[in-house]
């Protein structure tokens, strides 16, 4: 028996469905869909939607949407990468609820599903221009001008035909179930189809009432099919001090942010390993109680981002670095996708092991934190194995990255 099928009376009975039914109800002609291991929304129709520049005003936008009784009372919304760039805020017409997903961590995948399909790629660089990014990213790292930065490449996929998104949105459920599932409509006007989408394994902060939590991932590493090569590369990430040294820039970035908003914070001391179909990354859980409940989640977000995950350390020369070495506008990616409701509540994730589909064209991205003991061989090899999560489900052969 299926854990939906178990729990079908159950979610009867609070006004929950099935996640499974849930998530294969999902059209992107009609609505929105975010699905994290603690359940599943389904966002139908749009009663209000908003392109808000710059994006550090959308929690006063989202509580103005929210003050009228047109609609579902709460908003799905993206922050772009930059701040001061331009977020997304859909106000549904209603919403439909799941129950939690499988607790069972992934299993490794190898390939995509069935036959691959025909594609015409495009690097966005090349790799070599990656790894000459690379290069100049630790020339400047063994400068001192910065201790981390975060750098992105991007792949232009054109199919032979259609890209099905929400058959590509369920085999993204279906692989990691405890993933941060996302198909949001991020077109300008709702006539230019554009949906962002992904599976991302990080969140970025969450609220629920007074309670905070926040789950940073830095330092990865690729999984194998073979269990004990998986296994082995877990304990060697575990051990690893360039990983290790990585993952505490981040995860001190976030304590030093949410300590001020919280009565009580708590940091784990040593981090985990967390698996996603792909990857295996070293994840801390921070959990704190928020001192002002005025403090909604979004407000939480906006604190927080970009963190030395998504960015680099400091940020500002990191995020300056990032502009001169990458040759595309980040946009959505690595930025916030989530929701949030009348009441502050809120769950966001980083958006990463994601792209963005428009009529022609999917762009699927991945970045790589560099620090001091980076190669630029390494870190082409881990966006590499990050892309697979996009690839492997829009069913295109890995040999395309």
């Amino acid at each position: 028996m299926t854990i939906d099928a178990a729990i079908a009376g159950p979610l009867d009975a609070l006004g929950l469905e099935p996640r499974a039914a849930l998530i294969e109800a999902f059209d992107p002609a009609t609505g929105s869909l975010f699905a994290s291991a603690r359940g599943a929304l389904l966002a139908e129709g749009i009663a209000d939607r908003l392109l808000v520049t710059p994006a550090t005003t959308l929690p006063e936008r989202i509580a103005e949407l929210l003050e009228s009784d047109d609609g579902a009372p709460l908003a799905l919304g993206a922050i772009p990468f930059d701040p001061a760039g331009r977020g997304h805020l859909i106000r549904p017409w209603s919403v439909r609820r799941s129950g939690p997903a499988a607790s069972e961590p992934p299993a490794a995948v190898a390939a995509a599903p069935g036959v691959r399909r025909a594609v015409r790629a495009t690097a966005v660089p090349p790799s070599g221009r990656y790894t000459e990014a690379v290069e100049r990213a630790l020339t400047a790292i063994g400068s001192g001008a910065v201790d981390k930065v975060v750098l992105a490449r991007a792949l232009d996929l054109r199919p032979d035909s259609t890209f099905d998104i929400p058959r590509i949105v369920r085999r993204l459920s279906e692989r990691d179930p405890r993933a941060f599932t996302f198909a949001l409509d991020v077109s300008e006007d709702g006539r230019d189809p554009a949906t962002l989408l992904g599976a991302s394994p990080e969140l970025l902060v969450s609220r629920s009432g007074d309670r905070v939590r926040a789950h940073p991932l830095a330092g990865s590493t690729p999984r194998a099919a073979d269990p004990d090569e998986d296994q082995r590369r877990r304990r060697a990430l575990l051990r690893s001090e360039k990983d290790r040294h990585e993952h505490a820039i981040v995860v001190r970035a976030i304590a030093d942010c949410l300590a001020p908003l919280c009565e009580v914070l708590d940091v784990p001391a040593e981090p985990e390993a967390v698996a996603t179909s792909t990857m295996w990354h070293l994840g801390s859980r921070l959990t704190g109680r928020l001192a002002d409940r005025a403090v909604s989640s979004l407000d939480l977000a906006l604190a927080l981002h970009p963190t030395p995950a998504v960015c680099g350390t400091p940020t500002a020369t990191a995020h300056q670095l990032i502009g001169t070495l990458e040759p595309f506008a980040r946009d959505l990616y690595a930025g916030a996708i989530g929701w949030q409701d009348r009441d502050g509540d809120g769950e966001w994730a980083v958006t990463i092991r994601c792209g963005v589909a428009e009529r022609d064209v999917v762009r699927i991205y991945a970045g790589a934190g560099v620090v001091a003991g980076s190669t630029p061989d390494a870190e082409l090899a881990e966006t590499t194995a990050k892309l697979q999560t996009l690839w492997s489900a829009l069913g295109v052969d890995e040999s395309t990255a």
